[in-house]
């Protein structure tokens, strides 16, 4: 008989073995060995049907059934056991990490002097305020100076109970967190006036849970330190208000154009609605926005009991409004020049805090240059095709006394006085002259006005007229193209661009005989610098326009003691260049000039194709050179140096020198010895007395010439009668 083996383990007794009537198909059972009986089995009562409802059997080693399990009581015991051991360890966790963002704060005396970005205020020479740059931070004004509205206002929009939290506020904050989470966004910052000021003063503006720790700190500590008027104070004077303005006195400056102490309701409501988001809401770009504001500022208010609603109605009927701009446009020019010149004259680093920087600017005169740029323009811009322009006035010493570096700064800030480079044409001749009489020439030295080629190429007179043999003094006043060309090469194109720089160009100059008709690029403040020497006897200057700066500390951090280049030209030579270049006023191509009374020289200019028109012109008093043209360099509809900027030229410089006592040129025609009378007056000029032309373009020819305009025949009578009764000559 086949016997199943036992598969028990001794420590369960496991028996794995199947009942005969659990196998399907079984073979029958051997029968019983002869030998041996069978063992009795009990005979079962009934047996269940096994197929139709097998019942589970359970091992020997299964343990028996669990009892039923008691009430929930147990569980929730647990739960408050473990939530309350979890809130403890949260409860630490938290104060260590405090402990440690504390640990990473600088001690707290340090904290006492809160910094701001510093002040830049640029001054005229007269003391009086032409610009700012940087942020604006205004004096500190105590709070029982300001207006009792002014502070309850930012009370009222920004923490209504200021006055009962002790630096943090749980109620606005759980207000912010539910605000947030409805919403789905962030609405609601729930942070107090206290951890504001806390962030404005000693942190910075990023968003990370480590600032926010610190920001809890420095709020716990400074309610601490202070009494809640002083904590306003300070928050009044310190907080941001866009447009570069940092606290509330700066910014009523900015804005309304007065003390923070006589603000209206109107005012103070709007000031109060800045700080929320003050770049977006900034008046100055967004004044609706900034209004809209101040009407949420005053209904919070009128709902506080701090105004009545009679006071909310009217300020809300009469919203505030930026006051206007009292300084010219264009000493933004002058500003951002004075910016770029800081660091060479103070060195690289950051500033010391708010300093004031005194220019040599003369606030009349740049207002008088803006003037007469913007008239010219508007009266005659369109008819010569010019859209642009830029002046800059110099004192003998180099001193900047006016600079408009374009027609208007709110349009365009690129300034073309000082970055702006352009061909100067004709205005660089006297560069030429001066290497000329330099190397042994006169103003009587005579050279031959006739075509000249060199290599195919061919400079001529923009009328294609030669006079012939004339004198240094007439080929200068009638800007003579063919006589510059002829004295470069005599002296060699080198010489000239050496004479140039030594006389204050620092622009790149080719030298190649094209620099004698003024190609090479300047720009208009380097072109009057190197006209100086001329008026002030032969002495190399640096323009300049900082005369000084004061630090914070009321004491100079820089006062300019530079005296200049010293001597670049000998006094004989700048006698002969002024009593030439007197004649290009007197009688030559800037003879439009007005000045009375005055001994004035200079020089015009205009650049092929018409694209640019200059006039540098020049007395003992002061310097001016003006440019016009487009900023993309098309050609303008022949404005040239002696029509526009001439007209320029005359009234600054009228008004330069309203009240000034006369004074003549440096070797002019009175002390020259020529025998000359003196500018404007008869007999002080040796130019032929007709037939003067205006300074126009050079005409150059390159490999093909082109063809010269046909002259008209004179007419006669054979002509009259074959043009009127032959029809002869007719087209």
């Amino acid at each position: 008989m086949r016997r199943e083996p036992l598969m028990e383990r001794p420590e369960s007794l496991f028996d794995i073995r199947l009942d005969p009537r659990d196998r399907s198909a079984a073979p029958p059972p051997e029968p019983p060995a002869p030998s041996r009986k069978p063992t009795p089995r009990p005979k079962a009562k009934a047996e269940p049907d096994m197929r139709s409802a097998p019942a589970p059997r359970r091992g020997r080693s299964d343990p028996p059934p669990r009892p039923p399990r008691r009430g929930g009581g147990r569980v929730l015991f647990r739960l408050v056991k473990w939530g309350l051991i979890l809130g403890v360890w949260a409860l630490l966790a938290l104060a260590g990490v405090i402990a440690y963002e504390a640990s990473k704060l600088p001690p707290m005396q340090t904290l006492m002097i809160p910094k701001r970005p510093p002040t830049v205020t640029v001054q005229g020479a007269n003391g009086k305020t032409i610009a700012t740059r940087g942020d604006m931070g205004g004096v500190a004004v105590p709070i029982g100076e300001l207006p009792p509205y002014l502070p309850k206002a930012f009370v009222a929009i920004e923490d209504q109970r200021f006055y009962s939290h002790f630096g943090l506020d749980p109620e606005g904050l759980a207000r912010a967190l539910v605000t947030n989470l409805t919403s789905r966004r962030l609405r609601q910052g729930g942070s107090t006036l206290t951890q504001q000021l806390a962030k404005n003063l000693f942190l910075t503006q990023e968003r990370t849970a480590s600032r926010k720790m610190q920001e809890l700190v420095l709020a716990l500590w400074l309610e601490h330190k202070f009494t809640k008027d002083q904590l306003l104070d300070l928050y009044l004077n310190r907080v941001y208000f866009g447009a570069g303005a940092y606290g509330v006195e700066a910014a009523s400056q900015r804005y309304f154009g007065k003390s923070a102490r006589q603000v209206t309701v109107a005012e103070a409501a709007m000031l109060a609605g800045l700080v929320n988001s003050p770049s977006r809401l900034a008046p100055t770009r967004n004044l609706k926005g900034a209004q809209a504001r101040a009407n949420l500022v005053l209904a919070a208010m009128r709902d506080q009991k701090m105004i009545t609603a009679d006071v909310a109605s009217a300020a809300q009927a009469r919203p505030a409004q930026l006051a206007r701009a009292g300084m010219p446009d264009s000493s933004g020019y002058v500003a951002d020049w004075v910016m770029d010149q800081l660091d060479s004259v103070l060195g690289d680093g950051e500033l010391p805090g708010d300093v004031v920087v005194r220019t040599t600017i003369d606030p009349a005169l740049q207002k008088a240059g803006e003037a007469a740029l913007e008239d010219t323009l508007a009266k005659s811009g369109a008819k010569y095709g010019v859209g642009q322009g830029a002046v800059v006035v110099l004192d003998p010493d180099g001193g900047v006394k006016a600079l408009i570096g374009g027609r208007s700064y709110a349009d365009s800030q690129y300034n073309r006085a000082v970055t702006a480079r352009r061909q100067p044409g004709s205005a660089f001749k006297p560069f030429i002259y001066l290497t000329a009489v330099e190397h042994g020439l006169t103003p009587e030295s005579v050279r031959d006005d006739a075509p000249i080629q060199l290599k195919g190429w061919r400079p001529e007179n923009s009328t294609r007229e030669y006079r012939g043999p004339v004198t240094l003094t007439t080929a200068l006043a009638l800007s003579l193209n063919t006589v510059s060309v002829r004295l470069a090469l005599e002296f060699g194109p080198k010489a000239v661009v050496q004479t140039a720089h030594r006389m204050g160009i620092s622009s790149n100059l080719d030298p190649n005989p094209s620099i004698a008709l003024g190609t090479s690029e300047v720009s208009v403040l380097e072109l009057a610098g190197a006209y100086t020497p001329f008026a002030n006897g032969g002495l190399g200057v640096m323009p300049h326009v900082i005369d000084s700066v004061i630090g914070p500390d009321g004491k100079p951090l820089y006062e300019r003691n530079v005296t200049g280049m010293g001597r670049v030209v000998a006094s004989e030579y700048v006698a002969m260049m002024n009593h030439m270049m007197t004649q290009t006023l007197a009688a030559g191509t800037a003879r439009r000039a007005d000045l009375p009374g005055w001994e004035a020289a200079g020089k015009t200019g205009t650049s092929q194709d018409y694209r640019d028109a200059w006039f540098v012109g020049y007395t003992a008093k002061y310097v001016t050179a003006v440019w016009l043209g487009n900023d993309d360099s098309s050609p303008t509809k022949k404005a040239s140096g002696a029509n526009l900027p001439v007209e320029v030229w005359s009234r600054v410089m009228k008004a330069a020198h309203q009240g000034v006592p006369v004074a003549e040129l440096p070797g002019g025609l009175r002390s020259y010895g020529f025998g000359g009378n003196g500018y404007g007056q008869p007999g002080g000029t040796y130019l032929p007395p007709a037939d003067l032309p205006d300074d126009r373009p050079a005409a150059v020819v390159g490999q093909m010439p082109p063809r010269p305009p046909q002259q008209e025949p004179p007419m006669t009578l054979d002509r009259w009668f074959a043009e009127t009764f032959l029809g002869q000559g007719r087209r």
